[in-house]
């Protein structure tokens, strides 16, 4: 997994932490116990300090980067979705931040708030916690109902759990050629 040392900034991992082998720390990077870190994410820290909190997960394809002067802080077991940006930005604890959602310099998602997939958090916003924040821009949609936030924390404990399961069970293979699968079921042409 590429890991970088950028001058004196240098990341700092929890030995409990997940980091994915193509994923990219690079500088002033703190990922907290149990985070994860998952395939093709991007944390840049050359400006700023960046923070991952414990039982955090930051999925797929993500993007976190600080600017002098505007770090980021993900809070505990906060979710960001798939090919979420996260830039100089603060996430509150028990927060999701959805699919490809965008949060930009200086704003502040607080605490139990869940940003839709595709939103826009313009620079320098502040939400109040437990909202719902949809739209490009972003808008408060409504309150967090009892359902969505029953759900929220089941989100964070299923990436802790996942993470251990990527641990023990994930297993580098060669491609298999067509017709040589070690599956149960044989890999011809026919069925590619």
């Amino acid at each position: 997994m590429p890991i970088y040392r950028l001058g004196n900034r240098t990341p700092k991992i929890h030995p409990s932490a997940f980091i994915a082998d193509n994923a990219t720390i690079i500088g002033d990077v703190v990922i907290k116990a149990h985070a994860s870190v998952w395939f093709n994410v991007v944390i840049r820290a050359d400006n700023d300090r960046i923070t991952i909190g414990e039982n955090s997960n930051i999925q797929d394809g993500s993007v976190l980067h600080a600017d002098p002067g505007y770090p980021v802080t993900v809070g505990k077991n906060v979710t960001v979705g798939h090919m979420a940006m996260l830039h100089g930005c603060t996430i509150g604890d028990g927060t999701m931040i959805g699919i490809r959602a965008t949060v930009l310099n200086g704003s502040v998602i607080a605490e139990n708030s869940l940003v839709g997939a595709g939103t826009l958090i313009a620079e320098n916003k502040n939400f109040k916690p437990g909202v719902v924040l949809l739209g490009v821009p972003a808008r408060i949609a409504r309150t967090m109902d009892e359902k969505t936030a029953a759900r929220m924390p089941r989100a964070a404990s299923h990436y802790v759990w996942n993470k251990q399961r990527f641990e023990d069970t994930l297993v580098g293979i060669d491609r298999p050629e067509a017709g040589n699968s070690p599956d149960k079921e044989k890999s011809t042409d026919a069925n590619l």
